[in-house]
């Protein structure tokens, strides 16, 4: 029988309007939109007209809502932490939009707050189910590139962007932006278990005083494996969206394609043995570097298809009917925050008190 959860709508715009309303399209039998909140009577009456829900101008009426379960929060960056905090203290569980909050000690009032009030706290890091990103986890665990001991993770454009994404007051900046998704990837590569090595933080081309273009740079504290993971609205050239390199192959990602050279594994090779001798005078195949084993490598492309990042929303649905967890944990949430402001500490960019 159709249980479908209840949701309380906070923020009708470019997120919650352009993206979770049309990721729970088809999903009725999951999600049922039963209010709305949003400051522009316009974009009330079109939640109204499309859903037949109530809508508020005040998210403090819509939190005292009986009939909502989730409040989504979909609103400017700014006010997530805020936003939640009224939910949660209202008896509601809550699903964030990304950033989950603009620090880490906001991040962790949140939790606790949570767990005091009973109630649950979702992060919405939908690009934990990349199939790009998810098939670069496969191959870290069967071997087929060997030990992967360094990734690239790159989203560069070139783009003169002057929205409220651009402004400190609002929350602003690639790394509250894109940040939370690549970081959160970038931990998952690492297990997690990673510590800041640098950052490096600009203001190149968009409007506004926040960061548009960053490079941070972590590592495995067990595997030593390195991410390097660069953001960026001032890149006018292409870049591969994902590199990684391991002691037996390498990968690249541009686009839908992911293109892969490896050495192939029918031909085991054996431990390469250092000659002390004097070397000949030429480089090449037959001089200086040249390996005594030929290599036979394997170049192929592995296409993605069918991706679908709302598979989140059944994830959410599948934790809060049927107690199946959510992928996304609460410490995995919060240790995205806290290299986001470890990322920011000392520099221009970081976060003034309000």
């Amino acid at each position: 029988m159709a249980n479908p959860i209840k949701l309380g709508l906070v923020g009708v715009g470019r997120a919650g309007w352009g993206m979770h309303c049309e990721e729970i399209a088809g999903k009725e039998e999951l999600f049922q939109i039963a209010a709305a909140c949003d400051l522009i009577p316009e974009r009330r009456e079109k939640m109204e007209k499309r859903y037949g829900c109530r809508t508020y101008a005040d998210i403090r009426e819509l939190v005292r809502d009986p009939d909502v379960e989730i409040v989504d929060i979909a609103t400017r960056s700014c006010d997530h932490y805020a936003h939640a905090k009224l939910a949660l203290e209202a008896g509601k569980d809550v699903l964030l939009e990304k950033p989950f909050c603009e620090t880490y000690a906001e991040a962790c009032e949140l939790r606790d707050l949570a767990e005091k009030m009973g109630r649950k706290l979702y992060a919405r890091h939908n690009r934990r189910f990349e199939l790009h990103f998810q098939k670069i986890r496969e191959l870290q665990k069967n071997g087929l590139l060997g030990d992967i001991y360094e990734i690239h993770i790159a989203r560069n454009s070139y783009s003169r962007r002057d929205d409220w994404q651009t402004l400190s007051e609002f929350g602003g900046g690639q790394l509250l932006n894109w940040g939370p998704h690549i970081i959160d990837q970038s931990l998952q590569f690492l297990d997690e278990n990673a510590e800041l090595l640098c950052s490096d933080l600009k203001h190149t081309v968009a409007a506004g005083d926040c960061e548009d273009h960053l490079t941070i740079v972590l590592r495995g504290r067990e595997s030593g494996t390195l991410v390097n993971m660069q953001i960026s609205g001032g890149v006018s050239l292409p870049c591969p969206e994902y590199e990684a390199f391991g002691t037996k192959g390498s990968l690249r990602v541009f686009g839908d394609t992911m293109h892969l050279k490896y050495l192939d594994p029918a031909c085991p090779l054996p431990d390469p043995i250092a000659d002390p001798g004097t070397p000949g005078q030429t480089f090449g195949a037959t001089g200086t570097f040249a390996s005594s084993t030929p290599l036979r490598w394997i170049e192929e492309d592995w296409k993605r298809e069918n991706e679908d990042l709302s598979v989140i929303w059944t994830a959410m649905y599948r934790d809060y009917r049927e107690g199946v967890p959510y992928p996304i944990t609460m410490d995995e949430a919060l240790a995205v925050i806290e290299v986001i402001d470890k990322a920011k500490q000392g520099t221009p960019f970081e976060r003034k008190p309000r």
